[in-house]
């Protein structure tokens, strides 16, 4: 592919998918000048990386790959506690435009999620956004069992975390007590 035809394609696919880098610079980067700045170091990765890239899978699921990468280092060089996250940011992650009355429980759960450490934090965003947990575990290099057993976890953490809820033993789903 000439070089001109290469940096096209790249822009289409980024302009694409371009929520993936922003999703992953606002869970791993503190301040908008900070996500900025990820958001930056995510795109030249991807840019370096794209001739690694195969054609034959989505590409979707290496981004993530790239853009996690690139924000598990930053917050292994950052080696602090996860800054908490604005109210505007939180308003507007689900697609860019704010929410009008933002919802206490969103809140509640964007600081829960920022208390989980940098995998889980990715973990928990590909599941939101809706991934499999085959296309899940190719992103984070798991099997597709610990990524469903890693998330049901995190839910339970996640749902303690937010309402105050404690799981006792028998409300614990088991095979034997399952609802589903």
């Amino acid at each position: 592919m000439a070089d001109e035809d290469r940096r096209h394609a790249f822009e289409a696919l980024l302009q694409t998918h371009r929520k993936i880098v922003f999703k992953v610079a606002a869970i791993y980067a503190r301040g908008q000048e900070d996500r900025r700045d990820l958001s930056q170091e995510i795109a030249l990765q991807l840019w370096r990386s794209f001739g690694s890239y195969d054609p034959s899978r989505p590409f979707s699921t290496w981004m993530y790959r790239v853009a996690l990468n690139v924000g598990l280092s930053h917050a292994r060089r950052e080696r602090e506690r996860p800054y908490p996250l604005d109210e505007t940011l939180i308003d507007t992650l689900g697609g860019g435009t704010p929410i009008d009355e933002p919802d206490e429980r969103l809140g509640a759960l964007a600081r829960a999620i920022e208390g989980l450490g940098p995998l889980d934090r990715a973990l928990i965003l590909l599941y939101l956004d809706e991934l499999s947990h085959a296309e899940i575990g190719a992103v984070l290099g798991m099997s597709e069992s610990n990524v469903g057993t890693r998330i049901a976890r995190l839910k339970q953490r996640l749902r303690r975390n937010v309402t105050g809820e404690t799981i006792t033993h028998t409300q614990r789903r088991t095979p034997w007590n399952s609802t589903t």
